[in-house]
């Protein structure tokens, strides 16, 4: 008999002696509680008993039932105790006895219902024994309905009571998944990396005939939002094998030990459907780095531990793949990487320039764009954007389409919309007074000339001084020509003088600060800040590293890894990096100063500008027209 045909015996088995057991304790317990009670409640007596005690005055009350002939009478200071006796035939004197010892006496007709006895066995053994058996088999049924008739996940069985530990693994089939390779744009290195297990889900044998093992595992690492679950969905369609989702945080449980049973049914339920992929997300939940620190979680533990055991333990001959994701990798357990776990590490970052146009491309396939849209500007304007990000783009531009009654998505809807995805919807119910939108048009058309003179800086596409849901007054958008991949210390550099351009015009032209530059400031010390502990970038401190960065692909920032009295030296590097980028933008702007005049006129009349108009003006009479290209600017 193979084992698929004994499982589901031998777990049947299992749940009848269950059953029994609950049974059993539940049968204990009312008998300790209902069997003194029942048996101490009734007193049998003879019925010449019964006549000595009404003589004697002892009895209070009587009561005969005439369809049984019973006599149920209590005694005078024991009223908790029923006497129970026969009633003699033809006793025509009873009653006159009964009156004479000033008995209260009664007669009622009832059926033969049975003896105390007989109750309390009813209640104690037959009815709880009855009520888990038939409770048990409905609830076998049950959960054998909503999980799809599968032995292995019935009541009682190797999973757990009533499933408890189950995996709760979603089991897609392959070619149900919907998604292939042609569905994921933007990532090709990570998709070239996952072929060869693709090739291997489909043709096992070719490998095993030259001694080639598949990788048990492979790790996807990105960011949010850059389509690390859908490659996983992509593998599995390409293979046409069946897939299972999970996430990390399902196997985290309170009770100690239910975590690794699951992880023990997880792997379970895929060498039954091998081959197949077993995707597991956010697996840094589970995954992270043991240690004996006083916030170790057992729980967690055991669970990892199950987890590299199993990895360790199933035959990869069979064509299972386990696929993780996660964007915490530094938080990873080092016997979680090693290889014959998760082999292969698998980046899946923020696309680049070709890889936007590609991913534009693909989700406006389902949306009717009018010909004249030029996607190649819309993927210039989002460096730093992830699919997800450029998925929504496109989406809103299809809304704002409708919203204005177009049965096309136009340029200016996807202009529109990336301006909302960056910046927020425009805010209508913030009506700047004159003063605070002259105040915001210098302090945007600074950042504007001072990015316009500079040699190497991105061309300005767009000045507005519109206010969004974002908390921004107004910003300048620079969008690059090409896309740049190192960065000079002379770039470097002039980028914080372009973030110090808008403070700067503010000290000039009104000779006091306003709270707008306040992101301005903070982007050009993080700047600052990297050039001098990451970049190397210091003439105080040369090539040396003096931070770590953390989190990098949740935008962790870095934390100083020197002593006190160099951090001090490194923040007076900063501060002096920073007064160097701030005192050149009011130098420019102080050469500059009519034409920073002429803009903010023109753009406090006009509130929205192009890059085209700012650059007539701003070349106009003198003639100067500065070399563009470069990296993209913020607001105020």
């Amino acid at each position: 008999m193979s084992q698929s045909t004994q499982d589901p015996k031998r777990r049947q088995r299992q749940t009848m002696f269950l059953y029994a057991i609950i049974a059993m304790f539940v049968v204990y317990v009312l008998s300790s509680v209902l069997s003194p009670q029942m048996m101490s409640a009734t007193k049998e007596v003879s019925y010449s008993d019964f006549l000595g005690m009404v003589d004697d005055g002892e009895v209070a009350a009587v009561n005969l039932n005439t369809g049984t002939s019973e006599i149920a009478f209590t005694a005078k200071g024991d009223q908790e105790t029923t006497y129970v006796t026969t009633a003699f035939p033809d006793d025509s004197g009873l009653v006159e006895r009964l009156e004479v010892a000033g008995v209260d006496f009664s007669a009622s007709v009832e059926a033969d219902g049975g003896s105390p006895l007989l109750l309390y066995i009813l209640l104690s053994y037959a009815l709880p024994i009855l009520f888990f058996v038939v409770g048990g088999w409905l609830l076998n049924r049950r959960l054998k309905k909503q999980m799809g008739d599968n032995p292995t996940m019935t009541f009682g069985g190797m999973g757990g009571m009533g499933g408890l530990g189950r995996s709760g693994a979603r089991e897609v089939k392959g070619e149900e998944t919907g998604v292939t390779f042609r569905d994921v744009a933007g990532q090709d290195e990570a998709k070239d990396s996952l072929r060869e297990i693709v090739g291997f889900l489909e043709d096992p044998g070719k490998y095993a005939e030259i001694g080639a093992r598949l990788p048990r595992g492979a790790l996807l690492v990105g960011p949010p939002g850059t389509g690390k679950t859908l490659l996983a969905k992509a593998v599995a369609g390409e293979a046409k094998v069946p897939f299972f989702s999970i996430s990390g945080s399902e196997f985290v449980e309170m009770f100690v030990g239910r975590g690794a049973a699951k992880v023990r049914d997880l792997f379970q339920q895929a060498s039954e459907k091998a081959p197949c992929i077993v995707f597991i997300d956010e697996i840094d939940t589970i995954g992270k780095r043991r240690d004996t620190s006083l916030n170790t979680n057992d729980e967690r533990e055991q669970t990892l531990n199950q987890l590299l055991t199993e990895m360790d333990g199933f035959d990869n001959n069979k064509g299972i793949v386990v696929l993780g994701a996660t964007n915490r990798p530094e938080t990873l357990d080092p016997a979680l990487l090693r290889p014959g776990r998760f082999d292969r590490r698998v980046p899946v970052e923020l696309p680049d320039l070709a890889g936007r146009r590609a991913i534009l491309e693909l989700h406006s396939h389902d949306v009717k764009i009018a010909g004249t849209v030029d996607l190649d500007v819309i993927a210039r304007a989002t460096p730093g954007a992830s699919g997800a990000d450029l998925a929504n783009i496109i989406n809103e531009a299809a809304l704002r389409a409708v919203r204005m009654g177009r049965r096309q998505v136009t340029q200016q809807d996807i202009d529109e919309s990336v301006e909302v995805v960056l910046a927020g919807e425009r805010r209508k119910s913030t009506v700047l007074s004159d003063h605070e939108k002259q105040v915001v048009s210098y302090h945007e058309v600074g950042h504007a000339i001072v990015a316009a003179t500079q040699k190497g800086s991105a061309p300005v596409s767009k000045i507005t001084i519109v206010p969004r849901t974002s908390g921004a007054l107004g910003y300048t958008m620079q969008i690059e020509e090409d896309e740049h991949f190192l960065t000079t210390k002379r770039e470097a550099l002039d980028r914080i003088a372009v973030l110090c351009g808008g403070r700067a015009a503010e000290e000039l032209i009104f000779g006091e600060m306003t709270t707008g530059a306040a992101n301005d400031i903070q982007k050009a010390t993080e700047l600052a800040r990297n050039m001098v502990t990451q970049y190397g970038m210091s003439e105080e401190f040369g090539m040396v590293a003096l931070g770590e960065v953390r989190n990098r692909y949740l935008g962790g920032g870095a934390t100083l890894s020197c002593s006190e009295g160099t951090a001090e030296k490194v923040d007076e590097e900063v501060i002096r990096i920073v007064e160097q980028a701030h005192r050149e933008a009011l130098a420019t702007l102080q050469t500059h100063k009519f034409k920073l005049h002429e803009v903010a006129r023109y753009l406090q009349r006009k509130e929205t500008i192009t890059g085209e108009e700012f650059m007539n003006i701003f070349t106009r009479d003198d003639g100067f027209a500065p070399k563009l290209g470069g990296q993209p600017s913020s607001g105020a």
